[in-house]
């Protein structure tokens, strides 16, 4: 596989030459990646990406092919690539668990080592972080919306390449339940679907016989596309190539809350009672929600959710926070943060419900019943021990994010404007 050491800035290595000139490369060091604020309109986010910087980081070295891409660049001294030859991470990452939701000021990620060692992260952690969560948390507000109905995402045609595998992932955590995406089957183990679009109908002499090629490759399980011509002539044809036992139809187009009872009658008057219906066609959080009344088995989700739903980025920022023990912070208007390094837990009622998200600097919040610490060890020494990315590492975020969302306040779920889910404080430093 090849190095991440160069999907960075430039302003990451001339820091670290710098660094190493004035003798204050190998001062240890803390940076946080925390955000100020929620995009507008959101409750609380959703972590996602942490498994996928810990697969970076194991492939983050400075190799030949890096290096010499650095010295025709001409940037760096020879005696700086000389050093970079040898670099590795062999510092501490410890974070909030993949699935977990997070709220402004939340220690998100905690990256220790030498400044050199730290610094050229950066870059790296924030692309995959601010990526994956705003992926994440658009889709899990849609999983919400969606109740107990399945959401498949096809949003691949909507982004980059290599973004469309990270965005299948990351709403898969959110809860979706398949992807339109083979590479994020193949890679992550997400569960991909797909049957045809629209080109396979029109390639066809009619639309009967585009069903029956169809179902006569795929099996009467599969799912139609009924609205190339006309919806109901559609329905009426699906129904008499595959029979009552036809899988599904879908509707990309139309008033897709009047047309889901429509069609519902007409399947169920063909004797196709068990039928599903699959709405897609630019369905976001609170198009899903609107059509919570309307006869409707699943839907398919592309554009919104690959592109954050309005927010495609997460905010999220990484400052150093301590230099050799000492807490130092930024104070700059408007960007200030807290120096120090953080710990973070969640405080819940009896019942089971959070309270408020405590974030102490300088060691662990005192500790209450009800208390869950957040933060969870990713590396150690430079050795990943954190979940991996696919299999059982991706279920369990998974898991743990339905988990997560629970505790949270029912008011916290809403669609609308409002405070974060919890409030958050902060406390001194101990």
């Amino acid at each position: 596989m090849p190095s991440t050491a160069l999907l960075t800035d430039a302003y990451e290595l001339t820091m670290l030459e710098s660094a190493l000139r004035s003798g204050a490369a190998q001062r240890h060091c803390t940076f946080e990646v925390f955000a100020r604020r929620l995009p507008d309109g959101r409750r609380y986010g959703v972590v996602a990406g942490t498994a996928r910087v810990l697969d970076a980081l194991e492939r983050f070295r400075f190799d030949e092919p890096v290096l010499e891409a650095l010295r025709a660049a001409g940037r760096l001294s020879q005696q700086t690539l000389e050093h970079l030859a040898a670099w590795r991470f062999t510092g501490d990452v410890d974070g909030y668990a993949e699935g977990e939701v997070y709220f402004p000021g939340s220690p998100v990620l905690t990256v220790t080592g030498t400044f050199e060692e730290a610094v050229v992260l950066e870059t790296l952690v924030l692309a995959v972080l601010n990526h994956d969560s705003a992926v994440a948390s658009a889709a899990a507000r849609m999983v919400v919306s969606a109740g107990d109905r399945p959401i498949i995402e096809m949003g691949s045609r909507r982004t980059h390449e290599e973004a469309a595998v990270a965005s299948a992932r990351a709403a898969h955590l959110a809860g979706f339940a398949s992807t339109s995406n083979l590479e994020a089957g193949r890679r992550y183990g997400v569960p991909t679907s797909g049957t045809s679009a629209h080109a396979f109908t029109l390639l066809h002499d009619s639309e009967e016989e585009a069903f029956r090629a169809q179902v006569a490759a795929l099996g009467t399980g599969t799912t139609l596309l009924v609205d190339t011509y006309d919806i109901r002539a559609g329905v009426e044809t699906a129904v008499r190539v595959a029979g009552p036992e036809l899988g599904a139809v879908r509707i990309d187009s139309g008033d897709l809350a009047v047309l889901a009872v429509q069609v519902r009658q007409q399947l169920d008057s063909l004797g196709a009672t068990g039928t599903r219906i699959v709405l897609s066609g630019d369905l976001d959080e609170f198009g899903i929600a609107a059509l919570r009344a309307a006869p409707v088995d699943a839907y398919g989700v592309g554009t919104s959710v690959v592109q954050g739903s309005g927010s495609p980025t997460a905010g999220m920022v990484y400052k150093l926070v301590e230099v050799d023990g000492r807490p130092v912070a930024k104070r700059s208007e408007s960007k200030a943060s807290h120096g120090g390094r953080k710990w973070a837990v969640r405080r819940h009622r009896s019942s089971g419900t959070a309270t408020e998200e405590v974030v102490s600097a300088g060691g662990p919040p005192p500790a209450e019943p009800g208390d869950r610490a957040l933060q969870v060890p990713l590396v150690r020494g430079g050795e990943r021990v954190g979940p991996a990315s696919s299999g059982s590492g991706l279920q369990a975020a998974r898991d743990h994010l339905g988990e997560v969302l629970v505790s949270l306040p029912w008011e916290g779920l809403a669609l609308s404007k409002g405070d974060p889910a919890v409030p958050t404080r902060v406390l001194p430093p101990v």
